[in-house]
């Protein structure tokens, strides 16, 4: 890659990053694995970043690189023996942005999110992201209308776990 490309890549990286950093606390449980995720996701988005046409916003673009990575690595993940306990997790939040039931209130949405399937959980990430149905469908390859059905299905899916 030429020092132009790749001085391109960082900023673009350096600027969207929160993105990736909002993946990786969804796909993973401690520190160390947001860390370990976060740098393989980076790693991809280098592998790929030649290909990138702008056909898309980088961020859209990243979405789906980050995203296909986090569910990949889960995926295999998955396959291991987990031995953490959900309960045992704590999410680092800044005291002065979030009172301590908001802080709750994040916890247990997050647990609730950690039990739909990979697609479900992406989709959820993008709609909290503000992103509209168009860049949803665009993000995840599945047709606008489908990703509208999902999102009312999640919802209710959620609604159940959080209030059963």
């Amino acid at each position: 890659m030429t020092k132009e490309l790749e001085h391109q890549f960082v900023t673009e990286l350096e600027n969207n990053q929160n993105i990736v950093h909002k993946i990786c606390s969804l796909y993973t449980n401690d520190r160390d694995a947001h860390k370990d995720l976060f740098q393989e996701i980076t790693i991809q988005l280098w592998k790929a970043y030649p290909k990138f046409r702008g056909d898309s916003k980088f961020s859209t673009w990243m979405y789906r690189v980050a995203l296909n990575t986090a569910i990949t690595l889960y995926r295999k993940s998955k396959r291991r023996i987990q031995t953490q306990d959900y309960e045992s997790v704590i999410f680092k939040i800044k005291a002065d942005e979030y009172d301590e039931t908001e802080e709750q209130q994040l916890k247990l949405m997050y647990k609730a999110v950690r039990q739909l399937n990979d697609i479900d959980k992406a989709l959820v990430f993008l709609y909290l992201e503000d992103k509209n149905y168009t860049e949803i469908s665009e993000t995840l390859g599945i047709t606008e209308v489908n990703a509208r059905v999902k999102m009312n299905r999640i919802k209710t899916k959620l609604r159940t776990i959080l209030n059963p």
